[in-house]
């Protein structure tokens, strides 16, 4: 099964395949990583304002030298943002130092206060709403926009209520985390999904799994090669690989062309081990609608 190098959102714009993930990178470490990946060929770079690093990216991308046109940039509104949301973009593209967002989510359907509690008064769907209108207003500033880590009731309720179908998703997915439910709904709805923690975090015991090592002996190529070419094997969906050394970005590059029996083994290592680096209820709204946090 041949690997794809783009996707297509329902806005009609290519999204690479496989961008660089920035969410608990070490301050100081983001911006050569930005700059190196985007010199040795990345095309998609991942943030967000909970990371805290927009302005290490936005001086990343500057000293890359790359053409703003020629990579595609998501960021994401923080969870306290969500009664703020035009005041919201353009704080981010401030800090980005550019002139638009290719892709623009909601970090999570749950809104918060600024000292991280869950914010009971407000409703996500009327943030989506906001932001379709500051997306309508202003399609200079932002090219598209999306969710992230919503779930198939959460996404079932947006949907009803949408003027603007999301063009992504961005979820927590892996081996051992296949939420096979919201990519089948988000392929309804012509959503894409990003994947997020392709290795399982850091130290995962993915990387050691015996099928994941046997699959990537067969190819020549690492652990890390197998778990993220994983994605990019799988239809509508396209991943984030994070890191911040110049070994590891490169070698993150390989892609490989997996078999669909490979596909079905990597599959198999959910039914076995199942986790979630990044469960919802620290949100404390709970599970969010996933099945496997209730």
């Amino acid at each position: 099964m041949p690997a794809s190098t783009v996707t297509i959102l329902n806005t009609g714009a290519e999204m690479p395949t496989l961008g660089l993930g920035t969410w608990k990178s070490a301050p100081g470490a983001v911006e050569h990583a930005v700059e190196y990946a985007l010199k040795n060929g990345y095309k998609h770079i991942d943030t967000a304002t909970a990371y805290s690093n927009e302005a290490e990216v936005g001086h990343g991308i500057k000293q890359s030298g790359v053409a703003r046109s020629s990579f595609f940039l998501t960021t994401k509104l923080n969870n306290p943002d969500h009664l703020k949301v035009q005041e919201a973009l353009e704080y981010s593209l401030q800090q980005l130092e550019t002139d638009y967002i290719d892709l623009w989510l909601m970090h999570w359907p749950a809104p918060m206060t600024t000292d991280g509690k869950a914010d009971k008064s407000l409703n996500w769907l009327d943030t989506w709403k906001e932001m379709e209108k500051v997306y309508k207003a202003h399609p200079e500033k932002v090219k598209a926009i999306g969710v992230s880590n919503v779930s198939v009731k959460f996404l079932d309720e947006l949907l009803k209520i949408a003027t603007v179908v999301p063009a992504v998703n961005q979820i927590e997915r892996h081996p051992s985390c296949l939420q096979d439910d919201v990519l089948e709904a988000c392929a309804k709805a012509g959503i894409v999904v990003t994947a997020y923690s392709p290795l399982g975090s850091d130290n995962s015991p993915l990387l050691a799994n015996p099928i994941v090592t046997s699959i990537a002996e067969k190819h020549g190529a690492s652990p890390a090669n197998v778990l993220v070419s994983f994605h990019a094997n799988t239809p509508n969906v396209n991943v984030l690989a994070k890191s911040v050394t110049n070994e590891r970005i490169l070698a993150n590059k390989k892609v490989i062309d997996l078999t669909e029996e490979e596909i079905a083994e990597l599959r198999s290592i959910d039914k076995t081990n199942h986790f979630r680096v990044c469960a919802p209820d620290w949100t404390g709204w709970g599970s969010l609608g996933f099945p496997d946090c209730e």
